[in-house]
């Protein structure tokens, strides 16, 4: 049987464990999913030995890499044959596929954190909102895709502000988004407290979006804001995990009448993630009809998602 395998922090906890045999007997592949947990700590041989490990296993085809997408690109970019464009401008690799004795990687969360988004406000959101800011809290992978992917919109948002507790990451960050040569104001705040990033989202205008890109609230308990944070009014918080205790989420609940807030979790993010990559790893078609139908599998399990 062959392979696939999950890298993480803690890949026990996700719905995909559930998920990935009934998709695979959908999809007519006849493959396992491993995980391979990886400490946020770990040191940078940890990602070279983990490379390795998928590139000696015979039966393994690929791997998602959650998490550790940027330390994976820093630390064992060296173990790719080719890397995609994506990959190479944000600096991280989310997808592994082996051709042979080849590893092929990609970034692709651009791409799906991008059609989420369209799910939840629209394609058009920023045109019809065309005052609207995005607040992005957290400049990791996630928070480095996105920002990236609303840069390329012929209609991008009126400003943006990326907030991270490492000044080195925003760097990064910074450096990224000046390769795409887009003129939208950007901001890189770096943070020291939930009260910075209180101030910060209580300034946004009305149908602004909200983002928690922080991974506290599933890697580590918490939020990126406080109970203080004001969300901007009919604006949008959206969490890019699905699973948790999502604090964040718990956070914008208690404002959402009063503020007209809409609230998302990551739960089409995080179908769009894993069946883009199966179909990467695979080889195969991922069409709206084949991805509607993955969708209508995996949603009895979303009550058990927390």
């Amino acid at each position: 049987m062959e392979r696939m395998y999950f890298i993480g922090v803690d890949t026990s906890g996700s719905q995909i464990r559930h998920l990935f045999p009934r998709w695979a007997q959908m999809l007519g592949v006849e493959a396992e999913l491993v995980g391979l947990d990886i400490p946020l700590d770990a040191e940078p041989g940890a990602f070279r030995r983990a490379l390795e490990e998928l590139r000696q296993d015979p039966q393994a085809r690929g791997a998602l890499v959650t998490t550790h997408k940027v330390s994976v690109y820093r630390h064992a970019g060296a173990s790719f044959s080719a890397l995609d464009e994506w990959s190479e401008l944000c600096g991280e690799v989310s997808c592994i596929a082996k051709r042979g004795d080849r590893l092929l990687g990609w970034a692709k969360d651009p791409i799906t954190s991008w059609r989420a988004f369209v799910d939840i406000g629209g394609a058009d959101y920023f045109s019809r909102h065309p005052a609207s800011a995005v607040a992005c809290l957290g400049a990791g992978g996630s928070g480095t895709a996105f920002s990236a992917r609303l840069l390329q919109l012929d209609q991008p948002p009126a400003r943006i502000v990326v907030t991270n507790r490492s000044a080195e990451r925003l760097e990064s960050l910074r450096q990224v988004h000046a390769r795409l040569a887009r003129d939208v104001p950007v901001e890189y705040q770096a943070v020291g407290s939930a009260e910075d990033n209180d101030a910060i989202v209580s300034s946004l205008p009305a149908h602004s979006l909200v983002v928690n890109a922080t991974g506290l609230g599933k890697d580590r308990p918490g939020s990126p804001i406080s109970n203080a944070a004001r969300f901007p009014q009919a604006g949008i918080a959206w969490e890019f995990n699905y699973r948790g205790q999502l604090e964040f989420l718990a956070q914008a609940r208690l404002q959402a009448r009063e503020q007209d807030l809409r609230m998302e979790d990551g739960w089409r993010y995080f179908l769009y993630g894993w069946t883009s990559h199966i179909a990467e790893v695979f080889e195969l078609e991922m069409d709206e009809q084949r991805f509607d139908a993955l969708a209508a599998a995996a949603e009895p399990l979303r009550a058990g998602s927390g």
